[in-house]
């Protein structure tokens, strides 16, 4: 009955992984029973990158078929690229990934599959962001598509509140079923390694760290490694409400002028 309801909706689907990766596709058919598809990712991978937008360069998009478009930028190019120049319009859900690799706790930070939700929020539009545990082998994607239908349809039945988006994270296997978290934290210690060319010019690589993750009965962390989906609420607006009176007894007064 649901699909009936919004045969005529519109789904905006974008990632960090690139317009050619498996688990947009994988995502796509998961939600085509729900509206029309529309795809607007990276030409390239673009993981890590975070919430960035790219304003000293021009972008452009490739058709790659139809309905799916390539530009060669950020998640967070890709939606406002979507909604300024293919939709142009706003549409009436974003979801982005399926990321090969979670985006738990602190690392929704760097994220470009939780950027491009978070774009969305800002636009103002419904938005989920979904991830995939990583394996050895080849990803398989099926779990996490039907999560993915199953969180969407959800959202479609109670909308979320303004501003609001869904950070999804899926173990590998068959998930135990679903539980909302909050955002863990973790302890972590990035590693940069020094290394020299043939003319001993310094370079650098950052690789990850040790992880340390706090013990906390209701994170995300905790809910994937128990073998359950996390579904995360999160929002834009990072400031930090319990710190508010506390800041506000803060002197604030200039340095005296040195004389």
């Amino acid at each position: 009955m649901l699909q009936l309801l919004v045969h005529d909706m519109t789904i905006l689907l974008t990632n960090d992984d690139g317009v050619h990766s498996e688990g947009i596709r994988a995502l796509a058919d998961a939600l085509r029973p729900f509206g029309d598809i529309v795809v607007v990712a990276p030409l390239h991978e673009a993981s890590a990158i975070g919430h960035a937008l790219t304003l000293r360069r021009p972008l452009r998009r490739e058709t790659i078929a139809p309905d799916v478009y390539g530009v060669d930028g950020t998640p967070t190019d890709c939606v406002s690229i979507a909604v300024a120049t293919v939709l142009r319009r706003q549409p009436d859900l974003i979801v982005s990934g399926i990321n090969k690799g979670w985006n738990l706790g602190d690392d929704v930070t760097y994220s470009g599959t939780v950027s491009g939700a978070l774009e969305g929020a800002l636009h103002g539009v419904p938005s989920v962001a979904v991830s995939l545990q990583r394996s050895r082998g080849e990803f398989d994607f099926g779990e996490a598509a039907r999560a993915s239908a199953a969180v969407v349809g959800a959202v479609l039945r109670q909308p979320l509140p303004p501003r609001t988006f869904l950070n999804v994270n899926v173990p590998t296997g068959r998930p135990k079923g679903f539980r909302v978290t909050v955002q863990g934290r973790r302890n972590h210690v990035t590693t940069v390694s020094e290394r020299h060319d043939p003319r001993s010019q310094s370079y650098y690589w950052i690789e990850e760290g040790e992880n340390f993750w706090e013990s906390h009965d209701r994170s995300d962390y905790k809910a994937v490694m128990d073998g359950y989906i996390s579904v995360t609420p999160l929002h834009p607006d990072m400031t930090a409400h319990a710190a508010l009176e506390g800041i506000e007894a803060l002197s604030f007064e200039a340095p005296s002028e040195v004389t």
